[in-house]
């Protein structure tokens, strides 16, 4: 009997797009249909399957450049009837996602909440969004599902631009899933395939909002912060020392809880997250990141057991010689499984706890940078990441900063 893999089953289960190539004469074409399909918005997963004749047959042809999908505009009747509940004044929140969360998008988005009072959050993780100074300061739904549930007290009123609805990331007993209060009413102003900036900019217009707004920085100047790591300290030193025009990459999972709120007032920089459930995605987005913009430093802020998942990333950033700083939160210990153990009720003992150790045997993240090519320093103090991270940051090339601090 005949075995052989359904790849093209495979692709399915994870793609908005399959197509099997059917010989080396259309493997152009398909392969400019691929790249258009994963650039259309909202941003789609795209897998072109080649047969193995596909690369020795003759006849290959360049496939012609083909223009992504124009995202599709919101209803008339749908703006309005937002419009029309924002001027009622009643507590909403305005929850904004993908194309929203970059500067035109949240200029229009400050704009509405600016002339009606709505209050503006992102999702839990964000794919890309513009931050730092001159970008308004939205900051996220809460992970913790308590913090969550108390961001939405009060909220008669829910609109999703290019959002889902929130929901929390696990089930816990006793508490819900839905995050906004079951009073209040959900409205969708753009979904995710449509043009959620054009409707925020219709709103605002419409809303009578002012056409450009000074954004008042009432917040201190960052400044380093000396000590042991502690979550909101670390998050306040980074602000300070950001270099401008950075992208932040950012897989720090409970070391990075508190970075948004801080970082208002860093360097305008691009902020980048998982927006799924995995972990360990840092080092080969940072790795990407850098490919694609060569021109700017990339930050990698990784916890070390996310980043056991994804380490031959920093082989290829050496290989490449790409221009990025990467800092490890060396806690030694699956945080994140440990909290959420705590979180459904159950009480951590010696097999669990022996399950989340990282530090049987510990991880040597000097040692395995330089195993991968890479220069590298440790360091188990704010000050010293300072220093330490200013200078990566004037060098050009890859760097890893183990961050100790358990």
């Amino acid at each position: 009997m005949l075995f052989r893999s359904d790849t093209e089953g495979l692709a399915r289960a994870v793609s908005h797009w399959v197509r099997v190539s059917a010989n080396a004469q259309s493997v152009g074409a398909d392969g400019a249909a691929a790249v258009q399909a994963a650039r259309s918005g909202p941003g789609q997963i795209a897998t072109l399957i080649l047969p193995a004749d596909t690369a020795w047959g003759e006849g290959g042809v360049v496939g012609a450049r083909l223009t992504p999908e124009k995202r599709g505009e919101v209803a008339p009747e749908t703006l309005r009837n937002v419009a029309q509940l924002l001027r009622s004044g009643q507590p909403t929140m305005i929850i904004l996602a993908g194309d929203a969360l970059l500067e035109r998008g949240l200029a229009a988005a400050w704009r509405v909440a600016t002339a009606t009072g709505a209050k503006l959050r992102t999702p839990m993780q964000v794919s890309r969004m513009a931050r730092g100074r001159g970008r308004p300061p939205v900051d996220r739904v809460p992970y913790a599902i308590d913090n969550a549930l108390k961001a939405f007290e009060g909220i008669q009123h829910v609109i999703l631009v290019g959002a889902k609805a929130p929901m929390a990331f696990f089930a816990y007993p006793g508490r819900p899933s839905l995050l906004a209060a079951a009073a209040s009413q959900t409205h969708v102003l753009a979904r995710p395939e449509q043009d959620g900036v054009h409707a925020l900019e219709w709103l605002a217009d419409e809303l009578g909002a002012a056409k450009s707004l000074q954004l008042v920085e009432n917040a201190a100047k960052p400044e380093i912060v000396k000590g042991k790591f502690e979550p909101e300290a670390f998050a306040r030193t980074f602000a300070a020392i950001l270099p401008e025009n950075c992208i932040v990459q950012e897989d720090a999972v409970t070391s990075g809880r508190a970075l948004f709120a801080p970082t208002f007032q860093a360097a305008p920089n691009d902020w980048l997250q998982n927006t799924g459930g995995a972990i360990g995605h840092g080092f080969g987005c940072a790795t990407g990141a850098a490919i694609a913009s060569p021109d700017r430093k990339v930050i990698c802020l990784q916890a070390d057991g996310a980043g056991m998942y994804s380490l031959q990333a920093l082989w290829t950033q050496a290989r490449e010689k790409l221009d990025v700083v990467n800092v490890v939160f060396a806690n030694r210990v699956y945080k994140i499984l440990h909290g959420e153990l705590i979180s459904v009720g159950a009480k951590p003992g010696p097999a669990s706890n022996e399950i989340f150790d990282l530090a049987r045997p510990a991880l040597d993240w000097q040692q395995l940078a330089a195993g991968m090519g890479m220069e590298s320093t440790r360091v188990d103090t704010l000050e010293g990441f300072a220093d330490a991270f200013q200078a990566a940051c004037k060098r050009r090339g890859p760097f890893l900063i183990e961050f100790v601090i358990a």
